[in-house]
C-alpha cells in the first residue's frame, strides 16, 4: 500500500442541522473524480433527525451508502425509495435535480451512511437526470480466509483473484466504491494497477502503512495505483473503498453546483431560481 496523500475528515453540519464528517477537494482535485465524501455516523437522533429537506444539484453524481439505519429519497422525477442497511442509490444529476433524504421514522437504532460527490465530465453535465437503486437487488459480502469480508457496491473489481461487479454500474469516469471489512490482524489483496485513482477512506479502527505506519479512523488515503494489500491493526479495520480515472477538468463549485465556469455556474443559479429544474414538495 503506497501512499501519495492523505486527507483528513473534519466535522461539519449540512441539511437541516445533520451533524456529519467530510472530506472534501474541490480546489486541487486530488481524489479526482470524486469530490467529497460525507460520513454520518450517530446513535443520538437529534444529530440527523432534520434530514434534508428539498436541494437541487447539478453537474454532480451522487452516491449514497446506508449501513444502519434509513432515509426516504425522494426527487422531483417521482422517485420514492426507502434506503435501509446494505443498499445503496445512484444518482446522476446532469442538467438538474431536485431531491430529499429525510430519516426512516422506524429507524431506531442510530444511523451510519455515507454519501459520495462525483464529477460528471463537462461533455455530461447537461444530459438529463438519473436515478438507480439497489433496493431489489441481493446483497453479496465476499470473504477470503484471511478475515476480510468485501462488498462491492459500485463498479468492477478485481478482488483476491476474483472479478466482481458492484450493485451499480454505470457510474461517472469510470467509478468504483465497495466496503471492506477486516478483522483483528486481517488482510485483503487488490488488483487496481489498471485505475488512475485509488483512494480508501478508513471509518472504523486502522489500516497498517509502509514502515509500520498506522493510519486511523477519519483518514482518507490517496494511493498509488497497483497490486493493493490491505492490513488491519489489532483494531481491525472498515474501509470505504475508491477507484476512478481521472477527468482533469477544471471545475467551478458553488454550494450543491459543480460546473465548468463562471458563466455556467451563473446560468445555473438563473435557472434553479427560474424554476427550471422542476419543484418537491414534502408530504405533510
Amino acid at each position: 500500500m503506497k501512499l501519495k496523500t492523505r486527507l483528513f475528515s473534519r466535522p461539519a453540519m449540512d441539511g437541516d442541522g445533520v451533524n456529519i464528517r467530510r472530506v472534501a477537494d474541490f480546489n486541487r482535485l486530488l481524489l479526482d473524480p470524486f469530490l467529497m465524501v460525507d460520513e454520518i455516523r450517530s446513535d443520538d437522533k437529534s444529530d440527523f433527525i432534520g434530514g434534508f429537506p428539498p436541494h437541487p444539484h447539478r453537474g454532480i453524481e451522487t452516491f449514497t451508502y446506508i449501513r444502519k439505519g434509513g432515509f426516504e429519497h425522494r426527487d422531483h422525477m417521482g422517485n420514492v425509495r426507502a434506503i435501509r442497511g446494505g443498499d445503496v442509490q445512484w444518482m446522476s444529476t446532469g442538467s438538474g435535480v431536485i431531491h430529499s433524504e429525510m430519516p426512516l421514522a422506524d429507524a431506531n437504532d442510530g444511523l451510519h451512511g455515507f454519501q459520495i460527490w462525483l464529477n460528471m465530465p463537462a461533455a455530461d453535465k447537461m444530459r438529463p437526470a438519473r436515478y438507480v437503486d439497489s433496493t431489489e437487488k441481493p446483497q453479496i459480502r465476499y470473504p477470503n480466509e484471511r478475515g476480510a469480508s468485501f462488498y462491492p457496491l459500485a463498479g468492477n473489481w478485481q478482488f483476491e483473484g476474483r472479478e466482481l461487479d458492484g450493485l451499480i454500474d454505470g457510474v461517472a469516469a469510470n467509478g468504483a466504491v465497495a466496503d471492506l471489512s477486516l478483522d483483528a490482524d486481517g488482510s485483503a489483496g487488490f488488483a487496481l494497477g489498471h485505475r488512475g485513482f485509488v483512494g480508501a477512506y478508513i471509518y472504523q479502527g486502522a489500516l497498517m502503512g509502509e514502515s509500520g505506519q498506522r493510519h486511523e479512523k477519519g483518514e482518507y488515503l490517496v494511493l498509488a495505483p497497483g497490486d493493493i494489500e490491505f492490513i488491519a491493526t489489532e483494531a481491525g479495520a472498515g474501509v470505504l473503498l475508491f477507484a476512478g480515472e481521472p477527468i482533469g477538468e477544471k471545475i467551478v463549485h458553488m454550494g450543491p453546483f459543480v460546473m465548468n465556469t463562471e458563466e455556467e455556474i451563473r446560468q445555473t443559479i438563473d435557472d434553479y431560481q427560474a424554476g427550471r429544474f422542476g419543484s418537491l414538495e414534502l408530504p405533510k
